[in-house]
Formats: C-alpha cells, structure tokens, sequence
C-alpha cells in the first residue's frame, strides 16, 4: 500500500514539492553561512519524495543552535514552504483518495516551519518512538 501511495504522491505533487526544497537548498548552498540549512533542506526534499513509510522524530540532545537556526530558516524559506504544502494539502483533499496525500502533506508543515534537530527514519525501524515514549 505504501508503494502506491508514494507512486500517487510522486505524480500528485511529491516531485514539485521536492524540486521547491531542492530550489531552496540551492540558494543556502550559495550563501555560505546557510550551508547546514542546505542539508537540511535536501533532507526533507528526499523525504518529499517518498514521504508514505518515514517519520520524523526530534534528534537526542539538547541543540541550542538548532532553535537559532530554524528561526532564521522560519523567516527566510519555511513559510514559504510551508504555505506551499497547505496548498498542495487542500487540492489533494478534494479527492478521497486524495486525503490521505493531504494528510501526508499537513505531515510535512512542521518539519518545513523547523527542519534542525529532526530526523527522518523508516516508521519499522530503530530510532522510531514506540507508545511507551522509548525508541526501539
């Protein structure tokens, strides 16, 4: 099932999110300073890819910079980007099978708002928090 949602999103909007990450990663790579902001943008642009399968979860640790950080990102390109999954999100939604792309999407938001200190892992693997609150 995963497979065809994935396919689905690929064709639906994945490519363009993603190609809009990549175009954001692009211009941190040039701005020297933003550099961090670069791969984290390309992170989460491999994750617009083949969203359905994945999760996110906050990185161990205490991670001063990383609030920083995505407050810089906040106002330079996660607003932007954000808006452009809620858009996205509400033309998916139009469809039932569309809804559960929309959702993927509205999934997507908070890591755009603030990518530093997060993580993208397989949901079945080690790393992923389980009901207790404790990774496996």
């Amino acid at each position: 099932m995963r497979l065809i949602l994935n396919i689905i999103w690929l064709i639906f909007g994945g490519l363009w999110l993603a190609l809009g990450y990549l175009v954001a990663a692009l211009i941190c790579f040039v701005l020297i300073i933003t550099i961090p902001f670069g791969f984290a943008a390309l992170r989460i642009a491999v994750y617009a890819l083949w969203p359905f399968g994945r999760t996110i979860v906050d990185k161990p640790g205490v991670r001063p910079g990383a609030l920083i950080g995505n407050i810089i990102w906040l106002l330079v390109a996660g607003i932007w980007l954000a808006i452009g999954h809620v858009l996205t999100a509400i033309a998916m939604a139009i469809t039932i099978v569309g809804i559960p792309l929309a959702l993927a999407n509205l999934k997507l938001i908070p890591v755009s708002l603030m990518p530093l200190g997060k993580e993208i892992v397989p949901v079945d693997g080690p790393g992923v928090p389980t009901a207790s609150g404790f990774p496996r």
